[in-house]
Formats: structure tokens, sequence, C-alpha cells
């Protein structure tokens, strides 16, 4: 579904994205040897195994959204919305578990010092885009992030509904410190797990075992004691955002959606046919 974000033409995309998610990989690793053929086979079967069993079921998704946003949806049908995707992103999360499991065991101390580095860089990034400057600029970086996935489903806005869609964004409280210390939280957590793996010697039952337990902590942590409060009242003001954009909605607009989604639902069944 994040294919969504970044391109229109997700066949493209999508049928790039071996090579893609290949390249991401190796930008935090730097592959040696055969780590290289290792990978690009393994991240092929993990495609092969998406292409076949998902992207139908995307594509009905994306038919419920449709069908939902044709009436008035609810800030409950978003909510919902967002549980589905995120059913989905652990369902795949968790079938790539002997795949990491093969990459987690072939990693050299050298290579964790790599991806501490990458992870240490990203997250200064991080701090410039989201949390440099006062309240204002840091209002204006979180409002133009969003709006340009609202106009990625909905085409362009009116100066007015842009200035109502700032304050709208605006109410929202400011967690950037929040999800930088989430997104380290978890960054520690697999440079942990890998020093781990390669200190221990762990075996492959071991690795996959902790591997597993640590996909469903990352993904069960929104229910945790010390986070639950934060994520609920992320995700009700966020669901609010974003019905505040659909309410506003010219059917104009909303027709681009639709047509935008039925390109999406067209895209998704042509590439579990194989095309």
């Amino acid at each position: 579904m994040a294919l969504m974000a970044g391109c229109s033409t997700i066949r493209f995309t999508y049928n790039q994205g071996d090579t893609l998610l290949y390249w991401w990989l190796d930008a935090y690793v730097d592959f040696e040897g055969r780590q290289t053929d290792i990978a690009k086979r393994d991240i092929n079967n993990l495609f092969q195994w998406h292409r076949q069993t998902q992207l139908k079921d995307y594509a009905a998704l994306l038919g419920t959204f449709q069908r939902q946003l044709a009436g008035n949806p609810t800030q409950a049908d978003l909510v919902n919305a967002y549980r589905e995707l995120r059913v989905r992103g652990e369902r795949m999360a968790l079938r790539a578990v002997p795949e990491m499991t093969t990459l987690a065991m072939s990693i050299t101390p050298e290579q964790i010092g790599n991806i501490e580095r990458k992870f240490n860089s990203k997250n200064e990034e991080y701090r410039r885009k989201f949390m440099s400057g006062d309240t204002e600029k840091r209002q204006k970086a979180r409002f133009k992030k969003s709006m340009e996935q609202f106009e990625l489903w909905f085409g362009n806005f009116t100066g007015d509904q842009e200035k109502a869609m700032r304050r709208a964004s605006d109410a929202r409280p400011l967690d950037n410190q929040v999800f930088l210390e989430e997104r380290q939280y978890r960054q520690r957590r697999i440079l942990a797990l890998l020093r781990k793996v390669q200190q221990e010697k762990l075996n492959r039952e071991q690795t996959s075992a902790q591997i597993q337990a640590m996909l469903r902590e990352f993904f069960g942590r929104m229910e945790s004691p010390e986070r639950k409060a934060f994520y609920d009242a992320y995700i009700d003001q966020t669901t609010k955002y974003i019905l505040t954009a659909i309410r506003m909605a010219t059917p104009a607009q909303k027709a681009h959606a639709q047509q935008r989604m039925q390109g999406w639902i067209q895209d998704f069944q042509a590439l579990a046919a194989g095309k």
C-alpha cells in the first residue's frame, strides 16, 4: 500500500520493486559476496508470494474504500480502514521472517556498524525536516507532507480549502519528538538483535524466534501501557483530520479520488495476473 504514496503508476513501480528493495537494503547493509545473490533470491521469492496471494485482497480493500467515499464515511470507517491496513502490514512482515532470518544470520559486525550509521543519518535528516526551527516551521513541514498525500488522492485544492486544512492540521499536537523516540526504540531493538545473533552464534530456529518476537513487539507496541494513550490519541486526531479533507472535497475532487482508486484496483488486478 505504501507504493501509492510514492508513484501514481503502481504497475511500473511494483514490477521494479524487487530491485528497489534490494537497493534500499544494500544502502543500509552494504552486501558482500554471496549475500548479494541470496538477498536478491529471497526478495524475489517474497515478491512472488506477495503478487500471488495479496494483491487481489488489496484491490478488494480499495473497492471498499471506494464505496465508503461514495457515501458519507464516518470516523469509525477510517479507524477500521487503518486497522485493516495494519493487519496487512503485520501479515507481510511475519511472512518475511524466513528471509529476515537468513539475512540476520549473515550480517557481520562491520555491517552492523553500517546499519547503525545509516540509522543515525536518517534520524538527523528527520530532525532537520520535522524538528528544527520554531513551531510555525514544524507545523508547516508537517502540513506540507500531509497535503502531498491528499493531493495524490483528490487532486489540487483551492486556496480557501488549503487554509481550512492548515487550521485543522495545526490543531493537532506536534508529536515529532515522540515519533523520533519510537523509531530510535525500534532501531535499538534491531541492532541489539543483530548483535545477539552474531555474538552468540544463534542457530536458525533461535534467530527466527527472536525476529518473530521483535516484530510482534513492534506491532503490539501501540497497545503497550507506555504508548497506548499516545497512539490512541494520534489515530483519533489523524482520522479526524482526514475526515476534514473528505468532507470539504468537492464532487469533482471526490470523482478524482474515485478514478484514482479505480486505476489502482485495475493495477493490482493486473499485477496479480502477472502483467
